[in-house]
């Protein structure tokens, strides 16, 4: 009964003896590690996995065998320790498989203790697991991007918005804020319809990123025709710079726009605002500027940058 049991169960089980001989060598170790349990049953841990020796799981037999006492290798730190694989083509390319290993001291009548090893598969469980990860990063990622344009979304914005906030807070630093609104863009979609609307804003979106080539400068889907960007540790004279070259990328897209109240071609206003945050500053405060920049550049015959200060805002 016990050997049946043995050879049926899906677990592998070895037993060392006090002097960490191999007595016990059970079917499904015998299956996995291609050796037979006569080849290894009197045979030293050492002698068997000399690449083990004094690694983790050597350690915990000699405590379990020593001390009595039982341990639960940590998947994490010991993903696959004995050289055990799934299958042939496994084997052949030395994937072994992920294991879960517990060491149990193993009291036997009129005999000194002995070690109990048991070793469970569990790469199912870690594949689902990766998978799962994977799936959340994926999800998480798409929660932050823009489903039409491709560039990053209003939370994804307000996300990045507040760290660089706080990092300019605390290296007293410059942080600047451009708003950018499409030109008459409601008379587009009602006049060339939404897909060419839609296709409008993908060319818009792009033509912005391709201006920016600092790894923490963003621009985001602001809301419908709406984008912003967001420009850390960046002056009011080197955020103008940056808006005024995406006016110009937008407007060389020339994009036809019959119905421009300003150009034959699409094209964008921004507003500028620049803050150096001090203790009590808020994000509101940056956004607020850029906002009141972009209104004044629409109320200034649009296609153009303006940039806010403190007690006026000119433009340029």
């Amino acid at each position: 009964m016990l050997q049946g049991v043995l050879k049926a169960v899906r677990t592998g089980i070895i037993v060392f003896d006090a002097e960490q001989r191999i007595v016990l060598w059970n079917n499904w170790v015998e299956q996995h590690s291609r050796l037979p349990a006569d080849s290894v049953i009197g045979k030293a841990f050492t002698e068997v996995f000399p690449d083990m020796t004094d690694g983790r799981t050597h350690v915990a037999i000699t405590e379990a065998l020593r001390n009595n006492f039982a341990s639960l290798l940590s998947q994490t730190l010991n993903k696959a320790p004995f050289p055990l694989y799934s299958t042939p083509a496994d084997a052949a390319a030395g994937a072994r498989m992920q294991q879960a290993v517990h060491v149990m001291p193993l009291h036997v009548e009129t005999l000194p203790r002995h070690c109990l090893v048991q070793i469970t598969d569990v790469s199912m469980a870690v594949s689902r697991e990766r998978k799962l990860r994977e799936q959340a990063v994926e999800l998480q990622s798409q929660s932050l991007v823009d489903g039409l344009t491709g560039i990053a979304n209003r939370r994804r914005f307000d996300l990045h918005l507040d760290h660089e906030f706080r990092n300019a807070k605390r290296n007293a630093s410059p942080l600047s804020l451009i708003m950018i609104d499409v030109d008459y863009f409601k008379n587009y979609n009602d006049n060339y319809g939404h897909q060419r609307g839609d296709e409008c804003l993908v060319q818009i979106a792009a033509s912005l990123d391709r201006v920016l080539n600092r790894a923490n400068d963003l621009v985001a889907r602001y809301g419908g025709e709406e984008f912003a960007v967001i420009l850390p540790n960046t002056n009011e004279d080197g955020a103008l710079q940056v808006a005024e070259a995406m006016r110009a990328e937008v407007e060389s897209l020339t994009l036809a726009h019959a119905f421009s109240g300003v150009a034959e071609y699409v094209t964008v206003s921004l507003g500028v605002s620049t803050l150096t945050p001090e203790h009590l500053a808020k994000t509101s405060s940056l956004v607020r500027g850029a906002d009141r920049a972009l209104y004044q550049a629409k109320r200034s015959g649009r296609n153009c940058v303006v940039v806010h200060a403190d007690t006026s805002t000119v433009r340029v």
